[in-house]
């Protein structure tokens, strides 16, 4: 199982100490570095600037929202930039939700499945470079053919030949459909709930996607980048604060994200056996009460969903997440010493 660094996405302002975490990671033989995007920091640009200081990492986006950009646009990111890291790019996209679809791009959320299929397949077109790109659509047809078009659209390939025509493509997917759909026509899973507690649940979904005709992958060659919080920790009132510390992060995930009725991250929880927790949850949270909903979260639901003790334990429970069938785990860290820490532990 590889170790991957989770930069994230940016709050008010740029984070300061990333350059030494990137640093650290590189040197500590960690596999890969992350960034994210919300509605703020895009994910491609931090990749590149503190990218450009490592020969070894793999730089992956987790995740890239679709509704963003153009599949063509995604492609052309992503070929620009393998050119430039000498072949280390992982593309990790997702749907997003319909309040940053329609909020903050203002595009249509509706039919998810059949997009992602769709801007997956273009932008393997664009990286085979096999022949002029085209589309059917109906989300993305190229060349474009809608009532207002000109009609002088025609197909196109990329002037630049990529540097490869295989740059992994890993799509985050939390519901059955789309976790099938992840393992039908994907080179990995980002999944931003996978427990040990919780694997049995996804296997029938990925198992379902592996089996239709034309599968990209099987569970042999698939990867599963599992987001996790690991921190060693020495002393039983260390554990305990970091643990109330993650309830926070529990607690927002589960009642604060999303439109009270299109929470994909609460539904997970419920999925998960959760589902009178979650609602008191979002409860308290929708009506402000956000110390009140984080003092519900119990301390075996954070254990089952991050990594948080002595080194013993940190190596015991690292190795019961990879028999589950995670390749990477996507850790934060917040300083070199972190990153070089658990590195050691787990090497």
């Amino acid at each position: 199982m590889k170790l991957g660094l989770q930069l994230g996405y940016w709050g008010a302002q740029p984070p300061s100490g990333v350059a030494e975490l990137v640093a650290a990671a590189e040197a500590s033989g960690f596999d890969a570095i992350f960034t994210a995007e919300a509605w703020g920091s895009d994910a491609f640009t931090p990749l590149a600037w503190w990218g450009r200081e490592t020969s070894r990492v793999r730089l992956g986006t987790s995740i890239v929202q679709m509704s963003g950009r153009s599949p063509a646009s995604i492609a052309m990111h992503a070929l620009t930039l393998d050119h430039l890291s000498g072949g280390r790019v992982v593309l990790g996209m997702g749907v997003s939700g319909p309040q940053v679809v329609e909020g903050w791009y203002g595009a249509p959320f509706a039919k998810p499945l059949a997009r992602t299929r769709e801007v997956v397949d273009i932008i393997r077109q664009v990286l085979a470079r096999e022949a002029p790109v085209t589309s059917a659509g109906p989300h993305h047809p190229l060349p474009y053919s809608g009532a207002d078009a000109t009609g002088l659209g025609k197909p196109l390939k990329s002037i630049v030949h990529p540097l490869r025509a295989d740059v992994p493509i890993w799509l985050g997917a939390e519901g059955p459909k789309n976790v099938a759909l992840t393992a039908e026509i994907a080179d990995g899973w980002i999944p931003i709930f996978y427990t040990p507690g919780s694997a049995a649940m996804y296997q029938p979904w990925l198992d379902e996607g592996f089996a239709r005709p034309g599968a990209r992958r099987t569970r042999a060659d698939f990867e599963i980048a599992a987001t996790c919080h690991v921190q060693v920790t020495t002393s039983a009132a260390e554990r305990a604060a970091v643990v109330d510390t993650m309830k926070g992060v529990v607690s927002l995930y589960m009642g604060g994200m999303g439109a009270k009725d299109a929470n994909f991250h609460k539904q997970v929880f419920e999925r998960m056996g959760h589902q009178a927790l979650s609602d008191e949850v979002q409860r308290l949270y929708l009506e402000g009460r956000k110390a009140d909903a984080t003092a519900l979260i119990p301390d075996e639901l954070v254990h089952d969903m991050h990594i948080i003790g002595d080194a013993g334990y940190v190596k015991e429970r690292a190795a019961e997440w990879e028999t589950t069938g995670v390749t990477t785990l996507l850790l934060s860290c917040r300083t070199a010493e972190e990153v070089a820490k658990i590195a050691e532990v787990l090497a």
